[in-house]
C-alpha cells in the first residue's frame, strides 16, 4: 500500500491539512464502513451473532505484544488507569513513583491514593523537558509499589526509554505501569521487551478508534496482585451464587461496552498490522525531522526534547515567544484549515502516517 492509497483511507486530507492526530485521529473510511456495515445489523437483527471480544484482544496482543488473555476491554485510558489504583492492595507508607508533570489520566488516580496514606514521588523532568531514568531510580526503594510513566509525553513528545525504567522497577520489585495513550500505534512497544506489567491505552487517537474504545493490559505476571473494582457479567464465570474471577485480565471487564465502536474499530487495527508499526514509526520520525528542521529555521523555541533520535516521536511542541503570539498564531492556521492543537502555552504539530511533506510545508510556509 503505497502513500497515496493510504491518503485515500482519509478522507479530511482532500479538505484540510491534518497535523493533529496527537489529539485526535481523523476517521478513516475502513473504521467508517465497519461502523455501518455493524449499524446495518442493527436495523435488521435475524440471525445477528454475538460480539466477538476476543478479537480485538488478538489484535491488540499482535501490535504491542503479549497474549491475547492479558488485555481487557475498557472505555478509555482513565478507566483502565483507574481500575489498577484501585485494584492494588496498597497502604499508608508505600509510594509510587512518576515523573512530574505526567497527563492526568496518569496523575489523578495515583493521588487520590494519598488519602490512604500513599506517598508520591514526583521525578524532576530535566530543563529541554527529557527524563532521565536515573531521575526515576533514585526515588524507587523498597516501599515503592507502583513506577508509572507515559510511553510519550502529551505535553512535550518526549519517549522515554521504557525498558530501562522497567527494569528499575523490578529490581525494587514494583509494578512497572505504562500510560500508552500518546505512545501505541505509533512507536514500537513491546510490553515485554519493555518488561512492561500494566499497560493502559486508548483507541481514538494512533490507534485509529474512535472515542470509547480502549485496553488495559495486565501482565500475567501480576494479574493475581490486583483485585477487579467494577466486575461486570464478563469479569467471572457465570454463576448466581458464587464469584469465580477468570484468572486473567477479563477479571477487568465489567459489562457491556459499545460494540458497535470496538468492532469499528478493529478495521483500524488491521489497517495498522497491514502497514506496521516500524513503518509507521520510520515515517513519523521522517515528518517530524522534516518540521524540527524548518521550524528551527523560522527562529521558533521548539519545547519538543530533539537531540537523541530514539526520544522523538511524531509530537512537536513549539510557541513563539509569547503566549498572545502563539494563540494569534493557532489562530491563523485555524483559518486556513491547518489543524493542530494550541496546548498550554505551546503548539502541538501531529502529523500522523499520511501526512506528506506537501502539507508539512504548507503548515510552515503559513508561519
Amino acid at each position: 500500500m503505497n502513500i497515496e492509497q493510504i491518503r485515500s483511507l482519509f478522507p479530511v486530507t482532500k479538505n484540510a491539512v491534518y497535523l493533529n492526530s496527537a489529539s485526535q485521529s481523523p476517521l478513516n473510511t475502513l473504521v467508517y464502513d465497519r461502523l455501518q456495515a455493524h449499524v446495518r445489523t442493527e436495523l435488521n437483527p435475524v440471525g445477528k451473532k454475538g460480539f466477538d471480544r476476543n478479537h480485538i484482544r488478538v489484535l491488540l496482543s499482535k501490535l504491542l505484544g503479549g497474549s491475547s488473555e492479558e488485555y481487557a476491554l475498557v472505555t478509555s485510558t482513565g478507566v483502565g488507569m483507574g481500575i489498577i489504583a484501585q485494584g492494588l492492595d496498597l497502604k499508608k507508607g508505600d509510594n509510587i513513583v512518576l515523573p512530574e508533570c505526567e497527563h492526568w489520566n496518569n496523575t489523578f488516580p495515583w493521588l487520590q491514593l494519598e488519602q490512604k496514606g500513599v506517598e508520591i514521588r514526583f521525578a524532576k523532568i530535566n530543563k529541554d523537558n527529557s527524563i532521565d531514568p536515573e531521575a526515576i531510580e533514585e526515588l524507587i526503594d523498597h516501599k515503592t509499589r507502583v513506577v508509572a510513566i507515559a510511553a510519550v509525553r502529551f505535553n512535550s513528545g518526549f519517549r522515554p526509554n521504557l525498558s530501562a525504567i522497567g527494569k528499575m522497577a523490578h529490581q525494587k520489585g514494583a509494578i512497572f505501569v505504562v500510560d500508552a495513550a500518546q505512545g501505541a500505534g505509533m512507536i514500537p512497544i513491546d510490553v515485554e521487551k519493555d518488561e512492561i506489567d500494566v499497560m493502559a491505552g486508548c483507541g481514538f487517537k494512533w490507534l485509529l478508534g474512535m472515542h470509547g474504545t480502549g485496553f488495559l493490559y495486565v501482565s500475567k505476571r501480576v494479574v493475581k496482585m490486583i483485585n477487579p473494582v467494577l466486575p461486570g457479567m464478563y469479569a467471572a464465570e457465570k454463576s448466581y451464587y458464587d464469584l469465580s474471577f477468570h484468572n486473567d485480565s477479563r477479571k477487568f471487564e465489567t459489562g457491556t461496552i459499545a460494540y458497535s465502536l470496538f468492532d469499528a474499530w478493529s478495521a483500524g487495527l488491521e489497517l495498522l498490522l497491514d502497514i506496521g508499526i516500524k513503518n509507521i514509526y520510520e515515517k513519523v520520525l521522517e515528518n517530524s525531522d522534516f518540521l524540527i528542521d524548518g521550524l528551527r529555521k523560522k527562529g521558533y523555541q521548539l519545547v519538543t526534547p530533539t537531540s537523541k533520535q530514539e526520544e522523538r516521536t511524531a509530537i512537536v511542541h513549539f510557541n513563539a515567544g509569547s503566549f498572545d503570539t502563539t494563540k494569534a498564531l493557532y489562530e491563523k492556521l485555524r483559518e486556513q484549515k491547518v489543524l493542530v492543537t494550541l496546548q498550554a502555552e505551546n503548539i502541538r504539530v501531529s502529523p500522523s502516517f499520511f501526512t506528506s511533506e506537501k502539507e508539512i510545508n504548507v503548515f510552515l510556509n503559513l508561519i
